[in-house]
């Protein structure tokens, strides 16, 4: 069991790292757009593009680590007026719910990024495909995560994260 935990720590890091990995290439991409076009009046062609693609990747992406580490909109002020045993079905209802979620979109993903292999981005000449590739990647991170959370295990890796807020 420690090997299965252990590949699937590898894989999660990966996937959290490229999430971060597609923040930093966006903002470095939106900083280059911003600045060419101010400095110099030009803009490279791809740019935009490769903008929506990064954007729509981060935002998936972002939606599964969301979902990891339990930040995700919640009213704990409305629950909590109810007995815990409440709770605890209601806990189980939300993550069967999620992980429906995560399957629609790797159902739903799968398709759509096979319908649009044919078709190619204008500037950059890439697979249409590539921007809704995202989708079933992040769906099968999300089923990972409520299958865990179903079985009460806690998936949150970053515990400080609402210090900060």
């Amino acid at each position: 069991m420690n090997g299965i935990k252990k590949v699937g720590l590898v894989i999660d890091t990966i996937f959290e790292k490229f999430t971060l990995l597609s923040l930093l290439a966006l903002i470095f991409v939106v900083t280059t757009q911003v600045f060419t076009r101010k400095l110099f009046n030009f803009v490279f062609f791809w740019s935009e593009e490769v903008t929506l693609l990064l954007l729509a990747w981060f935002a998936f992406m972002a939606i599964a680590v969301g979902f990891r580490e339990y930040i995700h909109l919640g009213i704990d002020s409305f629950t909590n007026l109810f007995p815990k045993s409440f709770n605890k079905v209601l806990d189980k209802i939300i993550s069967a719910s999620v992980f429906a979620f995560g399957l629609y979109l790797v159902i739903q993903g799968w398709d759509f990024t096979v319908l649009m292999m044919d078709s190619t981005l204008p500037a950059t000449k890439w697979p249409s495909s590539i921007t809704y590739a995202v989708m079933p990647v992040t769906g099968v991170m999300i089923c990972v995560y409520s299958l865990l959370q179903f079985f009460n295990i806690n998936t949150t890796r970053h515990n400080d994260i609402e210090e900060g807020m």
